[in-house]
């Protein structure tokens, strides 16, 4: 992953990434929620009432759930990412 800024003061590129993001605006710890349903249902309303994503409302929402799981990693406690997989089947769903 590439580093940017100077010795004192390290950033992620994909950190900056999740603060700033001009995709979608999502509700406040969405990712930490223990109910796969509601992240799904959050990311799905995010996704349709924003007018500044490039891509359909289900590619945006879908996108911004595996980005945020790809950037955990392996620091991405099995429990969490159990639900966060869970929250891309019940995406799935309300898309349907």
């Amino acid at each position: 992953m590439k580093k940017q800024g100077n010795k004192k003061e390290t950033k992620y590129w994909s950190g900056e990434v999740t603060r700033k993001s001009n995709a979608l605006d999502l509700e406040g710890g969405v990712f930490t929620w223990n109910n796969p349903k509601k992240i799904a249902l959050s990311l799905k309303m995010s996704a349709e009432l924003s007018d500044r994503r490039k891509a359909a409302p289900f590619q945006s929402a879908m996108s911004m759930l595996n980005f945020y799981i790809n950037r955990a990693g392996k620091n991405l406690n099995p429990k969490r990412k159990k639900i966060l997989n869970q929250a891309k089947e019940e995406l799935r769903k309300a898309f349907k």
